[in-house]
């Protein structure tokens, strides 16, 4: 493949898309030197303490929960919740949407076993099926956005579920960047490293009345729980403002940055918004060019967080994405268990949408040369 340099003036002011660890803005790093004076102190103590309060306040407000909704944070990401529900939340046996490599990954936590084998609704990557009412599910769980492939479910109530049931949602790509109603859902959980733009190490869950009362009635249940593992620990220790074990006091002060700059541009609403704007140039640019084509067929389906993009095979995905990242655009590698022709980019809210507009000139630019 003969050298191509990419007109400086098509590149991207920052060239950060991945789905991983997302963009950090400069203003969250200058928050944290500002604040590097918490860094190293107990998490026991008000200062510790009252970030945790301004973070959870935050979010509260950002998701506009309704009454008697708490705000929930532990140690661990959402590898450590998928656990922490098979113990804390489930009673009986767990209803799944899965529709990739996330939404699988809880299912085989649900599959504990002291629970009764899960129900599945399983799809092929790229699209999504829909969960009935199953008649002895007590939970009814889904990701809200499928990292790895890039499709999107909604957040609603199960059709005809017992009114017991609760509703489950992993929010960790979505949470930030797609608008939903709070109210129809019982645990919606995250980690803060995408639309957040934070680190690891924390957790977070927005949890209603319903399931504060099914957590505290298993904890009592005489059911094993590791003390880690226990959501009730967590819902007690929130309410202290604090977690089990130390938290990562770096991430919560990038997280209390961010979020303070999505309030201001405008809440959730806004953020969307801009999500929104980025992907739909995206994808409109993928079904325009002829090398290109949306890996989600259905419109309503596609992920405005995650833009996941075919690529024809008389062009090597690999050799835009080696091409873009000697030029400073990283991370739009396809989801490595996928195995596609693929680009796969974050459309995060810190992510503007100007430089969204310079990558699709980049990578017009680098089709052309490829396919010349």
């Amino acid at each position: 493949m003969s050298e191509i340099r990419i007109p400086i003036d098509l590149l991207p002011v920052d060239g950060r898309f991945g789905c991983g660890p997302s963009k950090v803005h400069a203003n969250q790093l200058d928050h944290l030197v500002a604040n590097a004076a918490l860094l190293g102190t107990s998490h026991r103590q008000a200062p510790i303490r009252d970030l945790v309060g301004r973070v959870r306040a935050h979010l509260a407000t950002l998701f506009a929960i309704p009454d008697g909704y708490e705000v929930v944070l532990g140690n661990g990401g959402s590898t450590a919740f998928w656990d922490v529900a098979a113990h804390s939340v489930i009673e009986r046996r767990s209803a799944h949407l899965s529709f990739g490599e996330f939404g699988q990954k809880f299912v085989k936590s649900a599959g504990a076993p002291w629970l009764t084998t899960p129900h599945v609704v399983a799809t092929e990557p790229g699209t999504r099926g829909e969960l009935s009412a199953v008649d002895d599910a007590d939970v009814y769980a889904w990701p809200h956005n499928e990292t790895s492939t890039g499709v999107m479910a909604p957040v609603e109530r199960v059709a005809g579920a017992s009114d017991d049931a609760l509703v489950l949602v992993d929010a960790t790509s979505a949470a930030g960047g797609i608008d939903f109603n709070a109210a129809n859902v019982d645990v919606y959980y995250f980690a803060p490293q995408k639309n957040f733009a934070s680190d690891g190490g924390v957790w977070f869950a927005l949890m209603s009345p319903a399931a504060l009362e099914r957590v505290e009635r298993i904890d009592t249940s005489g059911r094993y729980i590791p003390e880690f593992l226990s959501l009730q620990r967590a819902v007690e220790n929130s309410r202290l403002n604090q977690t089990l074990n130390t938290p990562s006091i770096t991430t919560l002060l990038l997280m209390e940055a961010q979020l303070e700059w999505m309030l201001g541009l405008g809440g959730l609403t806004a953020s969307a918004d801009r999500t929104r704007q980025s992907s739909s140039a995206l994808y409109q640019f993928a079904e325009s060019h002829e090398l290109l084509s949306p890996f989600v067929s259905h419109p309503d389906h596609r992920s405005p967080v995650v833009v996941t993009i075919d690529v024809d095979e008389k062009v090597d995905a690999g050799d835009i994405t080696r091409v873009m990242r000697e030029h400073g655009v990283v991370d739009i590698d396809p989801y490595r268990k996928l195995g596609r022709n693929q680009l796969r980019v974050a459309t995060f809210v810190g992510i503007e949408p100007a430089d969204v507009d310079r990558l699709i000139a980049s990578i017009g630019f680098v089709l052309d040369e490829l396919a010349s």
